[in-house]
């Protein structure tokens, strides 16, 4: 890879990973539309842990809250029970919802993803769902109440947006995208759908990061440490202030900007492959 290319590539996952038009397709498209080559496992690997750690740097406060509140649920006592405030009940709430949120995204990931790779990774396949998960994510952003607060959020619920996260192994779909249309859906506002997909993305592109980190260790790929060092970094940064500047502007712009990205790099799509 050369120096334009990874730098490229890494500036793409870190603003992409975390707004509603999919990492996984823009990691795709290069090869596809400008015939580079593909970046590889350890590229991949890298700069998913730059994003990972980006978003657990963003939230180490909130993180840091929830992993106390969840571990107090491991040991319960009555008295520690009721002298815990509300927003620390939450928290361990909150815990226990993404954990099994999670599972439906790694079982469809760990049974789909050698399928997914072989028959859905194409320009056709992503111009479709970007079509169509953009119009749904623009109906529901249109007609959402956000009169659900974190507060009166159910276990139900959250399943439901975990099984949403699911269907991003289809590239094209967007994690993120999902799980925000899912959350709205749902009634909760576009900040805590957002702040809720973004708490459930760190579960998630751990696994992701694993799987890929074990089949480059068990796999004959050579390792550019420099490709992988200088996307790792850039994909940190580009991250975090995807993050800061999405939270801070959502509720003012809502999702019809991205809407609008999404059908119109799906026209253009569509026109390329047919």
């Amino acid at each position: 890879m050369s120096t334009i290319e990874v730098l490229l590539l890494a500036l793409i996952q870190g603003l992409t990973e975390f707004l509603p038009i999919s990492s996984s397709a823009h990691l795709i498209l290069p090869s596809q539309l400008l015939g580079w080559a593909d970046q590889g496992m350890g590229f991949d690997v890298a700069v998913h842990v730059g994003s990972l750690v980006a978003v657990c740097s963003y939230f180490r406060k909130e993180i840091r809250d929830i992993l106390v509140a969840w571990y107090a649920t491991l040991t319960p006592n009555k008295e520690d029970d009721a002298a815990l405030t509300a927003e620390e009940k939450l928290n361990g709430r909150l815990a226990w919802w993404i954990l099994f949120a999670t599972i439906p995204a790694g079982l469809f990931g760990f049974f789909g993803a050698d399928f997914i790779d072989a028959n859905l990774r194409s320009a056709l396949v992503i111009a479709i769902t970007t079509i169509v998960f953009g119009l749904l994510l623009g109906v529901v952003d249109i007609k959402a109440k956000q009169n659900v607060s974190l507060e009166d959020f159910t276990f139900k619920k959250a399943m439901i947006i975990g099984f949403a996260q699911a269907l991003a192994i289809i590239p094209g779909t967007s994690r993120s995208g999902i799980t925000m249309t899912a959350g709205l859906m749902l009634g909760l506002s576009r900040e805590n759908a957002a702040r809720f997909s973004f708490l459930m993305s760190i579960p998630t592109i751990a696994m992701a990061g694993g799987y890929m980190t074990l089949k480059l260790i068990t796999g004959s790929e050579v390792v550019d440490w420099t490709a992988m060092s200088m996307g790792a970094v850039l994909a940190f940064v580009s991250a975090y202030a995807c993050i800061h500047y999405f939270l801070i502007l959502v509720n003012k712009i809502g999702m019809m900007p991205f809407v609008i990205y999404r059908l119109v790099l799906g026209a253009v799509l569509l026109w390329y492959v047919l």
